[in-house]
């Protein structure tokens, strides 16, 4: 059987850190015998310049035909001021992908791998006993796709409008539990009930469908405490859930518990399986963004992006043995003491996006 994965390299540093993990794609599919396609498409800044829109027609198909998308960085200060503000990468890209690929489940695992305790934001003693949660965001509701939103006529008010459904909550809940279920089995639920409305439907609604999972327990945190407590005390939480900018604020602060946003992989699920029925179809990417300041310069962390081929593997084609190896050989070489510039805060002689994309595959074999 051959996986069809459409590859969306995108702009700055995004081209540098795929190209990374396709070799590793390539690789772990030589060793279990597993069979890609790899497709490139134009997406981002990059296809704007080419096509005037940063998410081409025929870019949107190919993912749509796919098993698996993967997905570098889009943006970059060279289109920060395109008009109208719906064709800016960010928001006439990503936006429209995960509308239009039913991408509602964000998967964010924070990893602390133990070879880079030191270069944590937090102190050792805090981190020290290790640190492995995972934030569950949805990804298609809330502020950023709510409407009415825009300017007024004479541009002196603005609006962005919160919009929840119930449906909206109970399938990112039922992620959520499910997700705690096969971990440890704790699931926070983060809302901001005590100011906003559609926090407190989405507080009722999780309650709602916790019924479904006794086997998981359940708790509450305000968004303001749940920023604090994840540089207090981390190793407290599990499975966090939680609504769409809050996720996207919070999973960004987890990541520097790790050491580097250039650490944390990350899924973007549907609800429809792949063709060959192993899976969930999704899109796959680093949380990070196109990096414009260093791109070109070699020197980019392609971790998260291998990381999140592993989690392609697991989540859409159903290849837990092969996600496994890549996650091992990354483990495997950082405990070798392999640092790119962003993780090399303990000393070490940094190396080159492609020397770190040399050793994980060394790694592989």
């Amino acid at each position: 059987m051959t996986y069809h994965i459409a590859v969306l390299s995108g702009d700055g540093i995004g081209p540098e850190i795929v190209a990374q993990a396709q070799r590793v794609l390539v690789a772990v599919g030589e060793k279990y015998s597993l069979e890609f396609e790899l497709t490139p498409a134009l997406v981002g800044g990059i296809a704007y310049d080419a096509t005037g829109h940063p998410l081409p027609p025929e870019t949107l198909e190919l993912c749509k035909n796919s098993d698996a998308v993967l997905l570098g960085a889009v943006g970059g200060p060279k289109w920060d001021n395109v008009h109208p503000a719906t064709l800016r990468p960010e928001v006439g890209a990503l936006l429209p992908l995960r509308r239009e690929l039913g991408l509602f489940a964000n998967l964010r695992p924070a990893t602390l791998f133990p070879a880079l305790a030191s270069v944590s934001s937090l102190r050792a003693d805090i981190v020290g006993g290790g640190l492995d949660l995972l934030v569950v965001r949805e990804l298609t509701g809330g502020i950023y796709f709510g409407k009415p939103k825009g300017r007024s006529e004479d541009g002196q008010t603005a609006t962005d409008t919160c919009v929840y459904s119930r449906h909206e909550i109970e399938r990112i809940a039922v992620v959520g539990f499910e997700a705690a279920r096969k971990r440890g089995g704790n699931l926070c639920s983060v809302d901001k009930a005590n100011v906003l409305e559609t926090s407190r439907l989405w507080r009722e609604v999780v309650v709602e469908v916790s019924a479904r999972y006794p086997d998981v327990a359940l708790s509450h945190m305000l968004v303001d405490n749940c920023a604090m407590q994840l540089v207090r005390n981390p190793a407290q939480f599990d499975v966090i859930v939680t609504e769409n900018m809050f996720g996207d604020i919070l999973s960004d602060e987890a990541s520097m518990l790790t050491g580097s946003l250039g650490m944390l992989p990350s899924a973007s699920l549907g609800s429809r399986e792949t063709a060959g029925g192993r899976g969930t179809f999704g899109l796959y990417e680093p949380i990070h963004g196109s990096a414009p300041d260093i791109a070109g310069k070699g020197v980019a962390n392609p971790l998260a992006t291998i990381l999140s081929c592993a989690l392609l593997l697991r989540h859409s084609l159903g290849e837990e043995v092969a996600a496994v190896a890549i996650e091992t050989a990354v483990s495997k070489v950082l405990t070798e003491g392999a640092r790119t510039a962003d993780i090399a805060g303990d000393g070490s002689a940094p190396i080159s996006t492609t020397a770190m994309g040399d050793l994980v595959l060394a790694a592989l074999s």
